[in-house]
C-alpha cells in the first residue's frame, strides 16, 4: 500500500470535514496542497491515479452529496443551501444538482427518489482492496455478547447466492449492470429513514448500510454449515414505502430474537483482522443450549453485520428458544 493512498485519504477526509463546518476557503486545491507541502499538480495528478477522477469532480460531487440530504432533510430555503455549500446562486446550485441527479433541487424535494450519491472515496479499505492491516495489533478487550427482540422492519437490498464474504460479493456484483459497490452506495446513502443512521459519512454501518446473510436454501452453504445469501443494504421502517431502485429488492423481516456478538471501537487499519478474530471465536465458542437458545436457520431469517470502525463491529445472529 502506498503511502500515497494515505494521503488521498487524508484529503478525502479533510474534504468532508470542510465541507460540515462551511470552510470552503480550506476546500481549494491550493490550500490542500499547501497543508500537504506539496504542489497543486502533484496533488492532482496523485489523487486522479488512485481515485479514478479528478479531485474538482470529486469535491463538486462530495459537495452535492450535503447539499442533497439539506434538500431532503430540512425546509431550508433552497438559496440559503446554495450559498452554504459555496455556489454562487440559486441558478448555478440547480444547473449542478440537475447535472448529477437528473432533476432540479426543487424538483428532488417534492419527490426525494434514490439517487446515486457521491460517497467518500476510501482508498485504503483493507476489504476492497483485499490487502488485510498495515500492521497488527492485538486488541484485549472483551467481546460482549447478549440477546435482543428486534423490531419488525423492511430490508432494502441487493444479495449474491455464489459469494463468499465482502470483498467476494463486491467482485462479483460488479459484474452486474447498476450493481457496483460505488453505485449501490450511492443510491443507498440518498434514502432517507435508515434505521442504523447514525449521520456517518462513510459507507458503512454507520451510516446505515449493512452487509447481512439470508437463510436461502439455495445459497452456498456457509462455514456455519448453513445455506445463504449474502447481501448489502439498509433497514428501514416497516412503514417505509418509497420507491425501490429497479437493481434492488426490498424484503419484511418480521420481529424476532437475535444474539449479539460486539466488539468496541478499533483501529481499522491495525486491528481489523484481529477483531474479526475475536469475533469469529466468541461466537464459535458461545453455548447456545446453557442460554436456552439455538441459531434459528429458518428460511428468510437474517444474520446482521455491523461494521464501523469508529464504534463497534457487530454480528446479529438470528435466534429461537429451545
Amino acid at each position: 500500500m502506498s503511502e500515497w493512498h494515505r494521503i488521498v485519504q487524508i484529503i478525502t477526509d479533510e474534504v468532508d470535514a470542510c465541507i460540515k463546518q462551511r470552510q470552503d476557503e480550506a476546500l481549494t486545491l491550493c490550500a490542500l496542497a499547501h497543508k500537504l507541502g506539496f504542489s497543486e499538480y502533484y496533488i492532482s495528478r496523485k489523487f486522479r491515479k488512485i481515485s479514478g477522477m479528478h479531485f474538482r469532480d470529486y469535491l463538486r460531487y462530495r459537495t452535492l452529496a450535503f447539499a442533497l440530504k439539506e434538500v431532503r432533510d430540512t425546509q431550508k430555503g433552497l438559496l440559503d443551501i446554495a450559498l452554504d455549500y459555496g455556489f454562487s446562486s440559486h441558478e448555478a446550485f440547480s444547473r449542478s444538482f440537475k447535472e448529477a441527479y437528473g432533476v432540479t433541487p426543487s424538483e428532488y424535494r417534492n419527490h426525494p427518489v434514490p439517487v446515486v450519491l457521491r460517497t467518500m472515496i476510501r482508498p485504503l479499505d483493507c476489504y476492497l482492496m483485499k490487502s488485510g492491516e498495515t500492521g497488527m495489533v492485538n486488541k484485549t478487550n472483551e467481546i460482549k455478547t447478549y440477546f435482543v427482540t428486534i423490531p419488525a422492519h423492511k430490508y432494502l437490498h441487493i444479495r449474491n447466492y455464489e459469494s463468499i464474504g465482502y470483498w467476494d460479493f463486491w467482485q462479483k456484483q460488479s459484474k452486474l449492470p447498476g450493481q457496483d459497490c460505488e453505485t449501490i452506495c450511492g443510491l443507498l446513502d440518498s434514502i432517507k429513514g435508515k434505521l442504523d443512521d447514525l449521520g456517518g459519512t462513510t459507507a458503512n454501518s454507520g451510516s446505515g448500510q449493512i452487509m447481512a446473510y439470508i437463510n436461502e436454501p439455495t445459497g452456498r452453504i456457509c462455514a456455519w454449515g448453513i445455506p445463504l445469501a449474502e447481501s448489502y443494504g439498509v433497514r428501514l421502517p416497516i412503514s417505509y414505502c418509497g420507491e425501490v431502485p429497479k437493481q434492488m429488492q426490498i424484503m419484511e423481516v418480521p420481529e424476532g430474537e437475535y444474539i449479539v456478538f460486539e466488539h468496541g471501537p478499533f483501529d481499522y487499519l491495525k486491528q481489523n483482522q484481529c477483531v474479526e478474530q475475536k469475533i469469529e471465536e466468541a461466537m464459535k465458542n458461545f453455548d447456545y443450549t446453557a442460554a436456552g437458545y439455538c441459531l434459528d436457520t429458518t428460511q428468510g431469517r437474517i444474520f446482521y453485520f455491523y461494521h464501523d470502525p469508529k464504534q463497534f463491529w457487530k454480528y446479529i445472529r438470528p435466534v429461537k428458544r429451545i
